[in-house]
């Protein structure tokens, strides 16, 4: 027995050994990835040393002699610390990711060729301005450079992620960055599903039903518009399944999760300290690491810093010594779909104003890692590409004989949108910088600006020219063939919204209606907010001026203008005041609950358990009120619709109807489903986190869910490389934390701001910024979720031009020097 003991004592020995020699192999080899960033380089494809400080947060500030050397160690940098990323971001948009992830991104792989998003970036290369030319063939060296490091000096494969997927790393090229761009617009863009999912309800529903559970900005005036069947007929109500799976390597986002912000300035009249103020959160999907990267650059036209996207050599928000810039999704109506008519006597044909016209077709090959190539046959319209019936349920609103095309400013090779950039870094002022967004096509944002003198606000983006007789005004997909229905061109740059020094002194934007033209200079019908404009109008009529923390404070403001309007109208008849019901009921459950959330004033706070109770209960009633209408459908509302609720329980046009169960012989009232709705989510809860109310809390669910997009989801690597935090904030707060919305954990903050910047102009170096991961790509380094906390906590870092400020307690300091000199 004890000889038996020893040699179990020994394998176990042995195997624990073997264990830890394996995790020191596997470290050693994933650690060669890991940049020095106090290595030296020299390197062909610069003209002069370049230098390269990182401060103590891992921001690096690029120092040299000409703008096309700091892009070059832009370049280099993005490489260094988000190589990994950058690729995955290359092969989305050139509709590669099948030759790595094989047939789980076949589906993706075919609508991404199909928008034929890297063709128009080639094309686009050509069209750029001299200077803008340069700095992408700059940049392109610098990625290159270190591809080439890591090829030829054997640096881990250039991130760990490498020895898990192919190494093949293709040379950058200019044409890439510009791909990104258009990814990015991909991903910022709505409306299509938004024409679809409209399309499919007017099948199901009456005119008015339809503008409640698809209710228009309140207060807009809107010419009732024919019901899709009418419009395109052959069309039927249809149950079906999403075709495309979500998968985290998808870049086309779920309805409500297109692309959000914040934005505000006010002008010096309104500012505490005599200089003007401008705070900025983008609202992305999480991913870990972000896809925001902070940087400074010192330009000949002087230093500007801020928030770049790996991949593209430009400072996209941040500010430079006389201006500061901010972009919201601006939800312009930048996309149509359009059903085209293909000739029953030739397959190849669609129908046109004009007659019958051949569809313009290539076949382009799909290569899949250990699967045969997938060929595809691409078709486009005059109105655009066409896109397969197994996307996006277009299947169900296009009839037999039929396809359906995409129109979207996006899909050109005139695209201006890189020289834009790089004008508004150099722009002094809020004039010049609006002129520089002359040349911006897509994706549509509003640009928020401040100097030193004042503040405005421009969209910019390509805005299409509808006719006024359009079928359904872009609303709904309309016949292709009709004229009317077709895009007349673009509409000039002065016709799009701008704002400039306004009487108030404050301009801001949480993607709410700016404005309120007729149709076809109307922007959208369809906005990306109609609730946290209301809680910001409130903090900023509370002050007569305001400060750099006035600004600060309302971007972490946690406080739900949605909660504290809807809860007093659905809870009306609800609050308790009668005698106590039994312990262990579930009338004492509701009535503890009810007792708790009558004193709650809608913060959204993680550690409080009146926002879980709030959400669970609105989601659990708006289920029951559209379920019994439109069935299956009721999927697709994923999150509250906070007007539709307010019309129901305000009857606004007869919506109280929709409390009224269809399949029941009772009538049942708004109370009723009120009532019955908060015990399905009480009891819910209960099950879940036990009947203790007071112990439940907000942030348990509600973590902001920062995974890795390829690795988030493998057994014990995940544990490393997700970065997973509880936070506050919700769907409708100005520290805006959408959630999920579908099971499972329908309450994981999946969208939100991984950039806030404040820039104060009494005193440019006091402005502040964070991101909300860090700034490396490497699960191993501790800059990949350093910031991360501090992000959570509501904290911010220096944002300084100042050179000196940079080296003090610099994590590197790095130079690169021009191959052949000494």
């Amino acid at each position: 027995m004890l000889s038996l003991f020893r040699w179990l004592l020994r394998i176990f020995t042995g195997l624990v050994v073997l264990s830890l020699l394996a995790v020191l192999i596997s470290y050693y080899f994933l650690s060669r990835s890991l940049p020095d960033y106090n290595e030296d380089f020299t390197l062909a494809g610069i003209s002069a040393p370049v230098e390269i400080v990182r401060n103590n947060d891992n921001v690096p500030h690029i120092f040299g002699k000409t703008d096309e050397d700091v892009f070059f160690a832009l370049g280099f940098a993005h490489a260094q610390d988000r190589l990994w990323q950058m690729t995955m971001l290359r092969r989305t948009a050139q509709g590669r990711l099948s030759e790595v992830f094989g047939n789980r991104t076949v589906k993706i792989d075919e609508l991404l060729r199909r928008y034929d998003l890297y063709t128009y970036a080639r094309e686009a290369v050509a069209v750029q301005d001299a200077p803008t030319t340069a700095a992408l063939e700059a940049y392109a060296r610098g990625v290159n450079a270190w591809i080439s490091e890591v090829n030829i000096n054997a640096r881990g494969r250039g991130a760990p992620e490498f020895f898990f997927f192919s190494n093949e790393i293709a040379a950058w090229q200019p044409a890439d960055s510009l791909a990104l761009l258009k990814l990015m617009a991909l991903q910022l863009s709505g409306h299509l599903e938004d024409e679809v999912l409209r399309a499919r309800v007017s099948l199901l529903l009456p005119d008015a039903r339809l503008r409640d559970i698809l209710p228009d900005d309140p207060g807009s005036a809107v010419a009732a518009l024919p019901d899709y069947a009418s419009l395109v007929p052959g069309t039927y109500p249809a149950q079906v399944p999403r075709r495309m799976a979500d998968d985290s390597l998808s870049p086309f986002p779920r309805r409500g999760l297109a692309g959000a912000s914040n934005s505000w300035a006010a002008a010096p009249n309104r500012s505490a300290a005599g200089g003007s103020l401008l705070a900025n959160d983008p609202h992305l999907g999480f991913t870990a690491p972000t896809l925001w990267y902070l940087a400074r650059l010192e330009l000949q036209s002087g230093g500007v810093i801020g928030a770049t996207i790996p991949g593209i050599p430009s400072v996209l928000i941040g500010r430079s010594e006389a201006l500061g810039w901010g972009l919201t999704s601006s939800y312009l109506d930048d996309q149509d779909l359009f059903i085209e008519e293909v000739n029953p006597e030739n397959a190849e044909e669609y129908r046109t104003p004009d007659g019958w016209k051949r569809f313009e077709t290539r076949r382009t090959i799909i290569q899949v890692k250990d699967a045969e190539p997938v060929t595809i046959t691409l078709r486009w319209t005059d109105n655009g590409p066409v896109l397969p019936g197994s996307h996006y349920d277009l299947a169900t609103i296009t009839p037999a004989r039929h396809v359906t095309a995409l129109g979207w400013t996006a899909l050109t090779g005139q695209d201006t949108t890189m020289t834009a950039a790089m004008r508004l870094m150099a722009a002094k002022s809020t004039e010049a910088a609006i002129e520089a967004g002359r040349l911006f096509v897509a994706p549509a944002q509003n640009l928020m600006l401040a100097d030193r003198n004042g503040v405005a606000m421009q969209m910019i983006g390509a805005m299409p020219q509808r006719d006024p007789r359009h079928q359904s005004q872009g609303r709904m997909p309309s016949p292709g063939w009709l004229a009317e229905n077709r895009w007349k061109g673009i509409f000039p740059y002065e016709q799009n919204p701008r704002f400039t020094n306004p009487t108030s002194g404050i301009l801001g934007n949480t993607n709410n209606k700016i404005v309120d033209a007729a149709f076809p200079a109307h922007v959208s019908f369809d906005w990306g907010d109609t609730q946290r404009i209301q809680r910001w109008l409130t903090l900023m009529k509370t002050r007569e001026v305001h400060t750099r923390e006035s600004f600060i404070e309302a971007q972490l403001d946690t406080v739900s203008f949605t909660a504290r309007s809807l809860l007093p109208l659905i809870g009306a008849d609800l609050w308790f005041t009668g005698e106590a019901a039994p312990d262990g009921t579930p009338e004492r459950l509701r009535q503890r609950a009810l007792e708790i959330m009558a004193k709650w004033n809608g913060e959204m706070n993680e550690h409080l358990p009146e926002p879980l109770i709030y959400m669970a209960w609105v989601r659990a009633l708006q289920d029951r009120l559209i379920r019994d209408e439109i069935g299956p459908m009721a999927d697709e509302f994923t999150h509250v619709e906070p007007i539709f609720m307010e019309r129901v329980y305000r009857n606004i046009d007869g919506a109280a109807v929709w409390c009224d169960v269809i399949q029941s012989a009772v009538v049942e009232s708004c109370a009723d489903l009120a009532r019955i709705a908060l015990d399905d989510a009480l009891l819910g809860l209960s099950e879940t986190y036990g009947p203790n109310v007071e112990s439940w809390r907000w942030g348990d669910v509600h973590q902001a869910a920062q995974d890795h997009p390829v690795l988030g989801d493998v057994p014990v690597l995940r544990y490393f490389v997700n970065i997973r935090q509880s936070t506050s904030g919700g769907d409708n707060t100005l520290m805006r934390g959408r959630t999920k919305g579908s099971a499972p954990d329908p309450f994981l903050n999946v969208h939100g701001a991984g950039y806030r910047g404040v820039y104060d102009f009494a005193d440019p170096d006091s402005s502040v910024f964070i991101i909300s991961t860090g700034q490396s790509g490497h699960p191993l380094s501790r800059h990949y979720d350093n910031l991360g906390e501090r992000w959570r906590r509501g904290e911010y870092i220096p944002m300084s031009l100042d050179p000196e400020l940079a080296r003090a307690a610099a994590v590197g300091d790095m130079v690169l020097t021009p191959a052949g000199q000494p």
